[in-house]
């Protein structure tokens, strides 16, 4: 086996953005910013993020920026990894959700910002619905994502029943964010497991898998030789 190799095949743009995604979040969750409940008021809100403008920043970009260029890229390579085994349509569906939920983790993390440095109770309650409804739509298209992954037949079968796995749960924690129901605001955490592991592990496979022999691409064609006729 050629450990080198694999390394290179390991450290493909694809790969490094599936462990990036991970890594980022896990350095976001770690960052000590204050979670209101889906419900607090303008007030309330206000009152919890005061004085940790700096943290709370920090943790929008680390769990919300830097994901999305991750989350982009993976969507991509997922998309072509369909393309190319035949199945057009996952192929579109990957890539119009998976961009849309990276498109959306943007729009998060530019609203999270501008939450972080105010102080108006109104305003802070206006872009903090707006936050965590937007985490909702964006939980749906995931649970499309890893649908379309586990119909593209393109991932290995553990990651296309973490596909499925994720829908299912991430659908649930979706419409939980989108309609504000704190009490099932728990369902968030089996959810976001499944992510890291379905993103992490959908990188990492299609990116060790660039370079390699399809296995379905035909044998090298052998060029006949001559033959002298007596």
């Amino acid at each position: 086996m050629n450990l080198s190799a694999d390394r290179r095949r390991l450290l493909t743009v694809t790969g490094v953005a599936g462990i990036g995604y991970a890594l980022s979040w896990i350095a976001g969750l770690s960052v000590p910013a204050p979670s209101p409940k889906l419900t607090a008021s303008g007030a309330e809100i206000a009152a919890a993020l005061a004085g940790h403008g700096t943290a709370v920043a920090a943790q929008y970009a680390l769990t919300e920026g830097l994901p999305a260029a991750g989350l982009a890229i993976v969507s991509i390579a997922l998309a072509r990894a369909a393309r190319r085994s035949g199945a057009a349509a996952a192929a579109r569906v990957a890539l119009i959700a998976g961009v849309a939920a990276a498109l959306i983790s943007l729009t998060q993390f530019a609203l999270g910002a501008v939450l972080a440095g105010t102080a108006s109770p109104g305003t802070a309650h206006l872009l903090y619905d707006a936050v965590n409804r937007l985490d909702g739509v964006k939980m749906l298209a995931l649970a499309i994502l890893g649908l379309a992954a586990a119909a593209s037949g393109a991932l290995p079968r553990w990651l296309r029943y973490t596909g499925i796995a994720l829908a299912i749960a991430i659908t649930a924690s979706g419409l939980a964010y989108l309609l504000l129901l704190q009490n099932l605001a728990i369902l968030a955490v089996p959810a976001g497991v499944l992510l890291l592991v379905f993103i992490t592990g959908t990188g990492i496979a299609l990116g060790t898998s660039a370079g390699k022999p399809r296995r379905d691409a035909p044998p090298e064609t052998m060029i006949p030789m001559p033959t002298s006729h007596r």
